[in-house]
């Protein structure tokens, strides 16, 4: 037997346990499948929701795809987070087609998530997702602003085991927090001068998640009011990354330097993604 003709070997068998998920991909891989992007509807407790989907262009069934959940503010929608000059927080353009997005609908505008019914919504969805579609089950996060990180932060407390990270935009726990005692990665970013959320509404978040990781303790220092800064905490020790920025702003998703809300101009995106992708 050539020397070639055993690295051929080896190299099918890597590739057979690859796609068998060993390295935890999804049933959908290497599956034909009629999900198309667009407008979904999916009935949880007899309530019909929706949700919006986008699959990445050029679609590969054996290519194991980042998920990302983008979850909406109050009074916002599916369709204002997959819309707009920054769809999915600026996420989507980052992405550059190596992430399947989903946008789904909260009840009322809003994600009270009332006998954890929002909780199965989006395990729901996911579960779809991945029987249809090729997703790496290492790379599974969510993001959301206001109401939307009170969501994400519900999620990462029912399901830390199933997702990478989270990242929370000047969130608070509105949406519950089931169990709450595992391990994530968590990013957050609160305005120091927020009249909706106080700020200390992200404090009490992080310090959950710094106990829960077994960070080293750390002061993390603040900017003053007025003073158009921006301060990143990275905790040490963690078992999965926490970071914090603390920015001289009031309740807005992507700030500016100014704090002012900037859309795709702000440094959230940049940042947001970073967090992500230092995961592979």
């Amino acid at each position: 037997m050539s020397r070639s003709y055993h690295f051929f070997v080896l190299g099918a068998l890597f590739c057979l346990a690859v796609f068998n998920g060993v390295s935890a991909t999804t049933a959908g891989c290497g599956k034909t499948s009629s999900l198309t992007s667009g407008v979904k509807t999916t009935t949880i407790n007899g309530k019909q929701r929706r949700w919006t989907l986008r699959i990445p262009d050029n679609y590969n069934t054996t290519r194991p795809y980042r998920f990302i959940f983008g979850l909406h503010w109050l009074s916002g929608d599916m369709t204002a987070v997959d819309g707009g000059n920054a769809p999915y927080y600026g996420l989507k353009a980052l992405a550059n087609n190596s992430a399947i997005f989903v946008a789904p609908d909260g009840l009322n505008k809003g994600w009270a998530n009332s006998g954890g019914e929002d909780i199965t919504f989006l395990n729901t969805i996911r579960k779809e997702i991945e029987d249809n579609l090729c997703v790496d089950e290492k790379q599974r996060f969510s993001l959301g602003f206001s109401y939307g990180g009170a969501m994400s932060f519900s999620l990462a407390c029912s399901n830390a085991k199933d997702f990478r990270a989270i990242a929370i935009l000047s969130g608070a726990t509105l949406s519950g927090c089931a169990g709450g005692n595992d391990p994530i990665a968590v990013y957050q970013q609160h305005g120091v001068k927020d009249s909706v959320l106080p700020i200390d509404s992200g404090r009490q978040i992080r310090d959950r998640f710094i106990k829960n990781n077994g960070c080293q303790a750390k002061t993390a220092p603040e900017p003053a009011r007025g003073s158009k800064q921006r301060i990143t905490t990275v905790y040490d020790g963690c078992k999965y990354p926490i970071q914090w920025t603390a920015f001289d702003g009031d309740h807005v998703a992507m700030p500016d330097a100014a704090g002012n809300d900037a859309g795709v101009n702000s440094w959230t995106p940049g940042e947001v993604w970073k967090f992500f992708t230092q995961f592979g």
